[in-house]
């Protein structure tokens, strides 16, 4: 199997691990197998594939994109190291509020499944990062929406205290303030 899949802390989020084939050339590995995918809970189709780069500091997020168009997300890095950092945001949860961080690099090749219903947000830690992440629905500039990075209330622990952010994501609302209408259960 060209793939090994864990559920972590937020049992809904996926950490995913490739088999990767090392010679002296270099490496190959397969980043996306729908059956692979599939037989593991993970049955999505993806439409839509981002390519992120940043500096380090560089701060994205607390991101999610809305009903009708809400996404769930297969995020790796192809350059460099990130803290990637995904928040719990449904209603009625038992994790509400709940955050969990994963350490993504180049080097690792690990990889997150995302499902919608969640925030997700990533703080880079090597001089810059490049991120690939496919998506289940497509980019709808209506449906965008977001967390306070530094929300009190959730108390992510992220490994920079002054990062570089946009502005809209220095505007973005505390989660009990946030426009979300993710319920337990329905998404």
């Amino acid at each position: 199997m060209p793939f090994r899949f864990r559920g972590l802390d937020l049992p809904e989020v996926v950490l995913i691990e490739p088999k990767v084939f090392l010679d002296e050339r270099g490496f190959f590995l397969e980043t996306y197998k729908h059956s692979e995918f599939a037989s593991n809970g993970i049955e999505e189709r993806f439409v839509q594939e981002n390519h992120s780069h940043s500096l380090r500091r560089t701060l994205r997020g607390l991101h999610y994109q809305k009903h009708p168009k809400a996404q769930s997300k297969i995020v790796r890095v192809v350059v460099g190291a990130i803290f990637d950092v995904i928040v719990d945001i449904r209603k009625g949860s038992p994790r509400y509020g709940h955050w969990i961080g994963v350490n993504l690099s180049a080097e690792n090749q690990k990889m997150l499944y995302i499902p919608a219903g969640f925030a997700h947000g990533a703080c880079v830690m090597s001089e810059q990062a490049a991120l690939l992440y496919m998506v289940s629905s497509e980019y709808a500039p209506e449906c965008e929406a977001g967390v306070i990075w530094n929300d009190p209330a959730l108390g992510i622990r992220w490994p920079e205290s002054q990062p570089i952010l946009s502005l809209r994501d220095q505007m973005w609302p505390v989660l009990a303030n946030a426009d979300n209408s993710f319920v337990y259960g329905d998404c």
